[in-house]
């Protein structure tokens, strides 16, 4: 797990502009909703193709909180990422930010039916939580996936899962931009470096939502 913390300069740049460091007193859990996004084999398991190492660190506090949220009566959603075979419906990563040699491979990590693209078995899923494929970084962007028409009513989300910098920034970010309260999870998100997680965190709590870790977002939800 990323043992970092937000930047002196940052909290004080933060606490000035809105005087304060966090932005919600308190959380409805009947308007609230955890997305845990991306935890699959093709990023948790050992020496799998997109492997994000620490990833495999969050998976207890992910468990303790989604324990938590069933019982505050708060829905888990899983968003998994799912692609075409050989990743056709997004050429514009696959087929150039992954060299060629790697490409297949990649790809088939991430296609429906691959062992690799289902959730990590540590993960402790329960009957009644939700599952939602997405095809782009952002579950919220127009195309990718139906997240939007799953949350009727919902007007907060917390953020779980990896990479911290990569799905789980951009989902937060257009969830931030469609009006959604939002709160990024400090030790449930995991990225490949202390630097790229802590950056994101420092993005969030300026210009997107709020950074807590999951005891303080459960200390919220009355």
């Amino acid at each position: 797990m990323h043992k970092v913390e937000i930047g002196k300069a940052i909290v004080a740049r933060v606490v000035a502009r809105r005087g304060k460091l966090h932005l919600f007193d308190s959380l409805d859990p009947k308007k609230t909703a955890l997305l845990v996004i991306d935890m699959q084999n093709a990023f948790v398991a050992p020496g799998a193709p997109v492997e994000v190492p620490a990833a495999r660190e969050i998976v207890p506090s992910i468990n303790r909180l989604t324990a938590a949220l069933r019982k505050r009566g708060v829905p888990v959603v899983w968003v998994m990422h799912e692609s075409a075979k050989g990743g056709s419906d997004w050429d514009g990563f696959f087929g150039r930010f992954i060299a060629p040699e790697s490409r297949e491979k990649a790809a088939a990590a991430l296609t429906a039916g691959s062992p690799l693209q289902t959730l990590w078995p540590g993960l402790e899923v329960a009957r009644g939580d939700l599952r939602v494929a997405k095809n782009r970084y952002s579950a919220f962007i127009a195309g990718s996936s139906n997240l939007a028409s799953l949350l009727a009513g919902k007007d907060t989300l917390l953020i779980a899962g990896t990479k911290t910098n990569v799905c789980c920034e951009c989902t937060a970010r257009d969830a931030m931009m469609l009006d959604y309260k939002v709160v990024m999870l400090s030790d449930c998100t995991a990225a490949l470096s202390d630097d790229e997680h802590r950056a994101t965190l420092e993005n969030m709590i300026q210009q997107f939502g709020d950074v807590l870790t999951a005891d303080e977002a459960l200390g919220l939800l009355r």
